[in-house]
């Protein structure tokens, strides 16, 4: 990236803090296929230490019901890729608290993992999943020091915590202009850079 784009873009405004919770917004440059435009809710971070987190808008072909052989529930529920680590493990992030033993509030409201066989009957009962539930294969993950790193070097902007059940709605670009937009008026230049430069 030149200078030039980085100036019309505002690459380098510095952003809050990560913390878990926070929502990780990739820069319109990144175009690491598995993070261009992602929007990244962190689950785990410690200053200077490792982190994890999960990509929440990246769409796959995947239906619950193709991977989780308990699910009888005849409406397709989606998939998502939450990032390029641990692929053949299910992950899932909610708003269903104690319904889910076991599971970590990792914002206000928001949950993730829980007892599995309480989220299939779940699941199987019928409730409501879109904005609930949100199902996810593979989680993202940063060595010691390397996420620090990488949002002082302007890769991410720190959002705001992740507000649920906002956050369990929506994919894709659509995902990342919308917080994108939360970030504020001076990130408004990303929002003019799309995700394909071709498109433009």
């Amino acid at each position: 990236m030149n200078e030039i784009d980085r100036k019309i873009f505002n690459i380098d405004i510095p952003s809050s803090s990560p913390a878990p919770g926070a929502l990780l917004i990739a820069e319109p440059f990144l175009r690491d296929r598995n993070f261009a435009h992602a929007v990244i809710c962190l689950v785990d971070y410690e200053p200077h230490g490792t982190a994890m987190g999960i990509v929440m808008n990246r769409s796959t072909s995947y239906t619950l019901a193709e991977l989780v052989k308990d699910i009888t529930r005849k409406e397709e529920i989606a998939v998502y890729c939450g990032g390029p680590m641990s692929c053949d493990r299910l992950y899932y992030i909610h708003t269903l608290g104690d319904i889910l033993p076991g599971s970590k509030e990792i914002a206000p409201g928001l949950f993730i993992g829980g007892d599995f066989e309480a989220m299939t009957e779940y699941i199987n009962a019928g409730y409501p999943a879109d904005g609930h539930i949100r199902f996810f294969i593979g989680y993202s993950g940063w060595s010691r020091n390397q996420l620090d790193e990488e949002i002082a070097s302007g890769v991410w902007a720190v959002g705001s915590t992740a507000v649920a059940p906002t956050a369990l709605t929506g994919e894709e670009d659509a995902y990342w202009h919308r917080e994108v937009r939360r970030l504020g008026p001076d990130f408004s230049g990303w929002l003019y850079h799309p995700l394909n430069p071709h498109a433009n």
